[in-house]
């Protein structure tokens, strides 16, 4: 391994982008902060959409300061949140700003698709957990409406892809973003074609999938000119913005689950082989495609959104460590809520909405602020304490640590309610897990880092985590009980 390398990650979240520079030296990693903006959905006409021409302007701006920040990068990478797609025309011109995948028009659609193929065989087939987002009911949608833009479409590239396009000219599926569409084949890794016939689109408009660290292309030339970078080669890491956070896990050995936290909180383990069970059916549990011929057998859980449109709701400039203060000393198990519960999605008012929950399930209302967030925060921690429960039960294991990554691992709040839930000792860190993993397959990609095991060894060379041991878990026990029967309600 050669001693001094530097890449660049791009990491669009549905809050906000960034950039980061990272290098590789001595065998340690390094990052570099070079830009953070804005996101966020763009409500025009009734729906919700992405605004990635500002997204695109944003981080050229940042591959600018990249050529001017010292060491030069050998490679770009992007990665996203999923299911998103643009739909491009035989010119490849964007047909129109992509959907949100918390717009309303997927509403319904679940069950129409069900009629056409039943939920069972879809499952056989993809092993992706049922969520009315997936890029394959967003298709359905446009097909019910016979939308233009889908009847003209010559292509279809996820967020990341469609980036990758714009950087280098050429166009690819990835296989971690394409999977989250729940239009793969859990066996052939490929797109499935009963599932585009029965949602009426054609397959024309995809394109072969490739894997994480794979060599796209170099960037365009007038980007070269524009930026200052040169003809550097584009790597595909694991686009999905998960896929690339447990790449970056630090984790030794067997028995061990992670929580990729923070708008969602994504929580599994990494296996070698999908599993699509009856009870991973019954439990809906999602065989996401992982790097390096790994597999994401994990639980979307509505993670901290809720705590983000709390504070939004609260209409107070309360920043988050001052939230979770605020939670620490309110009441313990006053009330709980199903982070999961449908209305919890996109509510015009996060506060009213988990309000009318507890009324409707005979709870106190919370009574302020540090009420609110310690409502989420103990929800939370309980769902964490049913799926670990679930993923022992599939796999007939115990799991031993708790590994917990990404921007929600900074709140020490919940890692410690996760601990005492799941009565397992908790490793959070690092927070920067998406741009790490992305870095790290860049690297591998290269061939400056030999395997992903390596790339771990490193990763635990390179950044500190904190430790956090269970305290009193039987007191969540009862409140469990009332947990559970919340999830009927």
């Amino acid at each position: 391994m050669a001693h001094n390398h530097a890449y660049a990650a791009i990491d669009l979240g549905a809050e906000s982008g960034r950039v980061v520079k990272g290098i590789l030296k001595d065998g340690t990693f390094h990052l570099e902060e070079i830009s953070r903006f804005p996101n966020g959905m763009v409500p025009i006409g009734g729906h919700f959409h992405w605004n990635l021409i500002r997204l695109y302007e944003a981080v050229v701006e940042a591959l600018k300061k990249c050529a001017q920040s010292g060491m030069p990068i050998e490679s770009i990478g992007v990665d996203s949140w999923g299911v998103d797609f643009v739909l491009l025309a035989g010119d490849e011109s964007p047909m129109g700003l992509p959907v949100a995948y918390r717009d309303s028009r997927t509403d319904g659609m679940m069950e129409t698709l069900f009629k056409r193929i039943p939920s069972e065989k879809i499952y056989e087939k993809t092993g992706i957990a049922f969520m009315k987002f997936n890029s394959i009911y967003q298709l359905l949608a446009l097909a019910e409406q016979k939308s233009e833009a889908l009847k003209n479409a010559a292509h279809f590239l996820m967020i990341p892809d469609y980036f990758h396009y714009l950087f280098t000219g050429r166009m690819t599926n990835e296989y971690t973003e394409a999977s989250t569409s729940q239009g793969v084949n859990l066996k052939t890794q490929t797109w499935d074609t009963d599932i585009f016939k029965a949602i009426g689109v054609s397959m024309d408009i995809l394109h072969p999938l490739i894997k994480p660290g794979t060599r796209i292309g170099p960037i365009r030339e007038h980007l070269q000119a524009l930026t200052g970078l040169g003809p550097v080669p584009v790597i595909a890491p694991g686009t999905h913005d998960t896929a690339s956070a447990v790449a970056a896990v630090p984790a030794e050995g067997k028995n061990w689950a992670y929580i990729s936290s923070g708008t969602w909180s994504l929580m599994g383990m990494e296996a070698d082989s999908p599993v699509s069970s009856s009870r991973a059916f019954e439990y809906n549990f999602t065989n996401e495609g992982g790097v390096f011929n790994t597999i994401r057998f994990l639980k979307n859980i509505m993670g901290l959104w809720l705590v983000q449109r709390c504070r939004a709701a609260f209409n107070k400039q309360i920043d988050y460590g001052t939230l979770a203060q605020m939670a620490g000393q309110a009441p313990a198990f006053v009330s709980l809520i199903d982070p999961d519960w449908d209305a919890f999605m996109n509510p015009p008012s996060m506060t009213e909405a988990i309000a009318d929950f507890c009324r409707k399930t005979g709870q106190p209302v919370p009574a302020s602020e540090g009420a609110y967030v310690r409502c989420c925060l103990e929800s939370l921690a309980m769902q964490y304490r049913l799926v670990l429960r679930q993923l022992c039960e599939i796999y007939n294991t115990t799991i031993e640590k708790l590994h917990i990554v990404g921007g929600g691992c900074q709140n020490i709040l919940l890692n410690q309610l996760a601990a005492d839930a799941t009565g397992t000792t908790v490793i959070a860190g690092p927070v920067e897990a998406t741009v790490i993993g992305n870095i790290a397959v860049q690297a591998i990609g290269l061939g400056h880092i030999a395997s992903l095991a390596e790339a771990r060894k490193i990763i635990r060379n390179s950044f500190e985590v904190q430790t956090y041991t269970p305290k009193k878990t039987a007191a969540w026990d009862t409140p469990f009980e009332r947990f559970m029967k919340l999830k009927k309600a």
